[in-house]
């Protein structure tokens, strides 16, 4: 009995809690709450949605399309009216090519980003495209001169300038591939084109003095070569230019059926009715009797084409004058067998 009593009590207390337990994370919550949850992802849906297809779509379109790269390659005037001419564009649309789209035709105005108004000088349909990194745009219309000043203006920054910037711009829509909503966007491009440098490098050869003029009444005839700095070919027609020396009009120079390309392959028959008495008294001065050179003034009077006066062209080439220089002491060797001689004092 001692034994039993000696014996050490071993006592075990458990604490058990008889509180439930929770659930993993908030599982249990949101059983409960699911509601609230869908009616909070049903608000993201509805307010995110609705911004990402009416406000970030439509950026980033315009945000690629401003991005792209207008490039001209040559532009046509041919048959050149009072009122009208067709033209042609050879262009090309330079892009990333990230994103697919459709951009719809639309018409485009183009005008002279430096002239005072940016009046348009002509509209030109241009066709749906896509948002290919290359896109080979060209357009051939009729064109309607619906403002001859802007007009008139264009075709002397043409010929006045090394270069000049010329804008494409007009309104269409765009179509993300996998979005059936077109949305709006602005074309609009500034291209900077080489000019005509008012036919800088222009020559007069192979020419002839006749003391007698012929029944249109001229007594001077040659060739001309005209280069064409610019991208432009345009058909200007039978051109009349008023012709100066040393400050004082001495005659009038005809260029008939002038039509010209890109390019230093423009050659034309010339004549030209001049005085001759001042031509012979200045090829006998100096400096121009040491080599025959001498130096006239061109400028523009009259262009006239399929019957009809031109305004546009004639004003364009009135604005200036060019110089160009004509040996006189050959044509006039060939007329008398010696050239002329300086004159002594």
């Amino acid at each position: 009995m001692s034994d039993i009593q000696d014996k050490p009590t071993m006592v075990q207390d458990e604490h058990v809690s008889t509180k439930p337990r929770r659930r993993g994370g908030c599982v249990g919550h949101c059983l409960k709450l699911w509601w609230v949850y869908l009616i909070l992802l049903i608000v993201i849906v509805v307010i995110a949605v609705p911004v990402i297809l009416l406000v970030i779509v439509p950026k980033i379109a315009q945000s690629k399309l401003d991005d792209a790269e207008l490039s001209i390659q040559g532009i046509r005037m041919m048959n050149s009216q009072a009122q009208n001419f067709t033209m042609s564009i050879n262009s090309t649309i330079l892009s990333d090519g990230k994103i697919k789209a459709t951009i719809d035709g639309f018409p485009g105005k183009m005008y002279l980003e430096d002239y005072h108004d940016h009046t348009p000088f002509a509209i030109i349909d241009f066709p749906a495209t896509t948002a290919d990194a290359e896109q080979v745009v060209n357009v051939t219309q009729f064109t309607q001169i619906n403002d001859v000043a802007a007009f008139t203006a264009f075709n002397t920054f043409l010929l006045m300038n090394d270069t000049f910037r010329v804008t494409v711009e007009g309104d269409t829509f765009v179509t993300v591939h996998g979005i059936a909503r077109r949305y709006p966007v602005t074309f609009k491009k500034i291209v900077t084109l080489p000019g005509l440098r008012l036919f800088a490098g222009t020559t007069v050869f192979n020419t002839s003095i006749s003391l007698t003029p012929d029944e249109r009444g001229n007594n001077f005839k040659g060739k001309t070569r005209i280069p064409n700095h610019s991208l432009v070919t345009f058909e200007i027609g039978n051109t009349t230019f008023h012709n100066y020396l040393l400050g004082n009009e001495v005659g009038t120079v005809y260029i008939d059926d002038l039509t010209l390309i890109p390019g230093d392959g423009n050659v034309f028959d010339m004549r030209a009715t001049i005085e001759n008495t001042p031509v012979l008294n200045t090829v006998q001065e100096k400096p121009y009797c040491e080599d025959g050179n001498v130096p006239f003034q061109l400028r523009g009077k009259n262009v006239t084409n399929h019957g009809q006066y031109l305004s546009y062209f004639a004003d364009a080439l009135a604005a200036g004058n060019q110089t160009i220089e004509i040996n006189i002491g050959d044509s006039i060797e060939k007329l008398v067998g010696n050239r002329p001689t300086c004159k002594t004092t």
